[in-house]
């Protein structure tokens, strides 16, 4: 089950949408949901009604509503073409760690709002670029962010970039769950140890868990790369991991 909704941002109106089982009976627990660089598509319409039909009611916002409404990449194209990845691209440099804070405001207010979110401790989990997004969510919301996932996360560690979430996950209070493409060009060995040691050292509870074989882009079942074994078992660690947090 699911259904549309704007949420009002300080930047301008998210369009977003909630997923909840089909047999809710009032409020569950919550979880934001960021897609990919490609942005909302259905195979992420899948993967929020898989993780609600949990009992959860997961939060799916459009990351690039500042530019554009809906899905971005047009229908029978796909992110990787050559003449749609530099819209995306210009798109997502607009969402800068400050523009991210932005919104997470805006997104945790309308949990707090919305009838079908229960109250109190969320989960957050993120793609691609957005693994960072929902290791930053859980550093500037400490209190409110139980469990933060990644999945084939991109750029987490780069040395010497001052925006990058390795700075701030000292922050984090709650579970962290990473899970790595042994294969991804976009997360070299050296930044999961970067990362993974930043975590270690501010006694973060997380786990770090390479996927043997598998390539940037495993749960993206309209990506090449997709791995229909890597995905099973991604659905399956975000199921324990909310689980034993929510």
């Amino acid at each position: 089950m699911s259904r549309a909704l704007d949420i009002p941002a300080a930047d301008g109106i998210i369009d977003a949408h909630l997923f909840t089982p089909a047999d809710a009976k009032g409020p569950l627990p919550a979880v934001v949901l960021f897609t990919d660089i490609g942005g909302l598509r259905p195979c992420y319409h899948e993967k929020a009604q898989r993780i609600a039909d949990n009992g959860y009611a997961v939060l799916m916002p459009n990351i690039y509503y500042r530019d554009a409404r809906g899905a971005v990449v047009p229908e029978g194209r796909s992110f990787r073409d050559p003449d749609v990845r530099p819209t995306l691209l210009d798109y997502a440099g607009h969402l800068t760690p400050e523009a991210q804070s932005r919104d997470f405001a805006a997104l945790l207010a309308c949990l707090d709002q919305e009838a079908e979110f229960a109250a109190g401790k969320i989960g957050v989990v993120g793609y691609c670029m957005t693994g960072a997004f929902a290791l930053r969510m859980a550093a500037e919301h400490p209190e409110r962010v139980a469990a933060a996932a990644g999945f084939h996360s991109s750029r987490l560690a780069e040395a010497d970039d001052p925006a990058s979430p390795v700075h701030v996950v000292g922050n984090i209070q709650g579970r962290v769950y990473l899970g790595h493409a042994d294969q991804d060009e976009l997360l070299p060995p050296e930044q999961i140890a970067r990362m993974d040691e930043a975590l270690a050292r501010a006694g973060v509870h997380f786990t770090t868990e390479l996927y043997r074989g598998a390539a940037h882009g495993f749960t993206a079942r309209d990506a090449p790369s997709w791995d229909a074994s890597a995905d099973a078992l991604h659905h399956r660690r975000i199921a324990q991991l909310l689980e034993e947090t929510l």
